[in-house]
């Protein structure tokens, strides 16, 4: 094997640890920029009314497997979600998302991740992303770049602007066609032993199975050949032993 020409990574549990979602607070914190809320709807009927609307997109099924291969964008939920209940917020919708995220889940790097980072550009790896997200692009590109201000992602890819989600090919395709190579000069850098192993594999990439945030990987195992690792020191070393 080779070293690859680029590696792409996931942005969620993978070059970010975001913890436990919480969408109470998110929405709690929408609230207070409600100008108009006549039925009083609280931040609690709000999130539990959001989880019915998940499981009928058929978001965050416990199967991974029957999670559906179409991204829903947040921007259009959010409408639904507060026109339902004649809810109006004075953000703008790229405001109440930013409001929503940066309320909803902690972030913090994953362990030396930005010593990969700068590692790949010494070696002259070309870097990516691509994320299973619904939050808009920009939403994603603003958080990777205020948490890695050093990096050189060429592009970062969230689901949401781009219909397809992993481990759908397309989405993969897209990124190989941007980055012009072909599957055996990349690797992909995920957490989900499902949507970004098998995924990646399925399209000839090299899969990296990366742990190092998961809470649980024991739930969870790839059925495809990968270079498994806790920690980013580990995928180093691999690399450095290719050269």
């Amino acid at each position: 094997m080779n070293k690859p020409k680029m590696i792409i990574f996931d942005y969620g549990q993978t070059l970010i640890s975001e913890g436990v979602f919480n969408g109470e607070a998110g929405t709690r914190a929408v609230l207070k920029h409600a100008t108009k809320n006549p039925y009083q709807i609280s931040a609690k009927d709000l999130e539990a009314f959001a989880k019915t609307l998940n499981k009928d997109i058929g978001r965050y099924d416990p199967d991974v497997r029957k999670a559906p291969y179409i991204e829903v964008h947040n921007h259009i939920f959010q409408n639904y979600l507060y026109e339902y209940y004649d809810i109006e917020i004075g953000l703008s919708p790229q405001e109440l998302e930013k409001v929503f995220w940066d309320n909803a889940a902690d972030k913090k790097l994953t362990k030396n991740i930005e010593k990969l980072l700068i590692y790949l550009k010494e070696q002259r790896i070309r870097t990516a992303v691509i994320s299973n997200i619904s939050f808009s692009g920009k939403a994603l590109e603003e958080r990777i770049h205020t948490m890695l201000g050093e990096n050189e992602f060429e592009f970062i890819l969230a689901t949401s602007e781009y219909v397809f989600r992993k481990p759908h090919g397309r989405i993969f395709e897209l990124a190989l066609r941007k980055a012009k190579l072909s599957p055996n000069d990349v690797w992909y850098c995920g957490d989900n032993a499902y949507y970004d192993v098998l995924g990646s594999s399925k399209m000839g990439m090299f899969p990296v199975w990366y742990r190092g945030a998961m809470e649980d990987h024991n739930k969870q195992v790839p059925e495809v050949d990968c270079f498994t690792c806790d920690d980013w020191d580990e995928l180093i070393e691999y690399i450095d032993k290719l050269a």
